[in-house]
């Protein structure tokens, strides 16, 4: 099976073509999911003893398995938070997947872990953190927001020699963090929110007074949240934060891309005093599955909470090197930040800027045309790409039936939300080839 012969080389020919027409296709198609039972009947017998050949393998993926998949990069993928990756970091993964480089520490994989550093560090200067600052990729935003909990942990209880239990957050932050609390036996205090449903510095030092300061060690901000893409009143929470001494992380996974974007840079005003910062790349940086960027102000904190300690290790925990396995729960872990770091490289950074700009300027195109239709009502005021409406008059069986309907018809895809008990439309723009007309075609479908 590790042999490189004729059947070998062959097949990688048709992989590699079958990768370069996938990427040259504009659009994309969307697809759609299949039931279990049809998959079954084209794919049931696929696994056997002797095997069915990788051409015959291949077949199989691209004719039926690969047609049962949503492309989340097709220009009409507004639900959830869309992945669409440039072309130069899609190319890459391939190069990532074919390199067998263990990127969990600097003896092993110091070329990429420097690049990743670099791109890191891109993300870094956006955040406005110091130069020390530092941290890794990881799988994504809940791996990313449990390892920097984890590190606010550990850091308060050796500051305070005491077991602080809390974590403070709004009902808005990303089902992660509830997540985590519940993985560290650890309790999630939600603070209330006002009508524009942002954490406030007010209403934050209300809940550490009335609950106790000292059995908090973090706080929670998100700079765009998955519904609605709000950003918390960073500045005031911040300042609360250093007022009583609690760690502040700062949740970005879809949101913090915007920080790349002039028109909104300065809604993220208090960023910069985070102790914690995460963004997913594969969100709104045009990065493929899986890949978030996890930052720390002191990087040392994080490597005293996670460094996994053996006497196999000890030739890596000895040295002074980077091991980015050293700021995150984790040991084992691929290059995940280099499709990343090689389209940043190859495009400039100017480029990814007006690429999130021009998401945004559909934002407030599709915002200006909700507000236009008289049978359409904007929930909330849309901070960065994410926008929420209502159609007036529809019951929630009447947002799935049109959400089916687009899905069936091949016209997009974009599921209901709900909000307060009620079902909502939602849009979720971080694919710079979605256009004003993707956006008319699918509001008319409305009507």
């Amino acid at each position: 099976m590790h042999g490189y012969d004729e059947y070998t080389q062959d097949l990688g020919k048709s992989i590699l073509e079958y990768a370069a027409e996938r990427l040259a296709l504009d659009p994309v198609p969307l697809d759609g999911p299949r039931t279990k039972e049809q998959l079954d009947a084209v794919a049931g017998e696929a696994l056997t003893e002797k095997g069915i050949g990788g051409q015959e393998a291949l077949r199989l993926f691209a004719e039926e398995l690969s047609l049962a998949c949503l492309s989340t990069d097709h220009p009409r993928y507004l639900s959830f938070i869309p992945c669409a990756p440039t072309r130069e970091a899609a190319m890459f993964d391939l190069v990532v997947g074919a390199s067998s480089i263990y990127a969990g520490s600097w003896l092993e994989g110091a070329g990429a872990v420097y690049a990743e550093n670099q791109a890191l560090r891109w993300i870094a200067d956006l955040v406005g953190l110091p130069e020390g600052a530092g941290g890794s990729f990881v799988q994504g935003g809940t791996i990313g927001n449990l390892s920097a909990l984890v590190t606010a942990r550990e850091t308060a209880r050796v500051r305070s020699g005491a077991r602080p239990f809390r974590v403070a957050a709004t009902v808005g932050s990303h089902s992660s963090i509830a997540s985590a609390c519940r993985v560290m036996d650890a309790e999630l205090v939600q603070v209330q929110v006002g009508d524009d449903l942002r954490l406030t510095g007010e209403a934050l030092r209300e809940v550490l007074i009335d609950e106790g300061p000292e059995s908090f060690f973090a706080v929670v901000a998100t700079c765009g949240t998955t519904n609605f893409g709000i950003i918390d009143d960073l500045e005031s929470v911040a300042a609360v934060c250093e007022e009583f001494g609690i760690w502040f992380h700062c949740d970005g996974a879809y949101g913090g891309a915007g920080l790349a974007a002039p028109s909104v840079r300065p809604k993220y005003a208090g960023i910069e005093r985070c102790d914690s910062f995460i963004v997913d790349p594969h969100k709104w940086l045009f990065a493929p599955f899986d890949c978030c960027a996890l930052l720390y102000r002191d990087p040392a904190l994080a490597r005293a909470a996670h460094t996994q300690h053996a006497s196999y290790l000890d030739v890596l925990t000895d040295a002074p090197d980077w091991n980015p396995t050293d700021y995150s729960v984790g040991l084992t872990r691929r290059a995940r930040g280099l499709p990343f770091w090689f389209s940043l490289v190859a495009n400039g950074t100017q480029k990814y800027s007006a690429a999130i700009e021009r998401t945004l300027e559909v934002t407030r195109f599709a915002e200006a045309q909700v507000i236009s239709r008289d049978y359409l009502e904007v929930v909330r005021h849309a901070d960065l790409s994410i926008l929420v409406f209502r159609r007036l008059g529809w019951e929630p069986a009447d947002y799935h039936r049109w959400s089916d309907g687009l899905l069936e018809r091949q016209e997009g895809f974009v599921v209901p939300t709900s909000h307060d008990g009620e079902t909502l439309a939602r849009f979720a723009i971080v694919n710079p080839l979605t256009s004003e007309d993707d956006i008319t075609a699918i509001l008319d479908s409305m009507a």
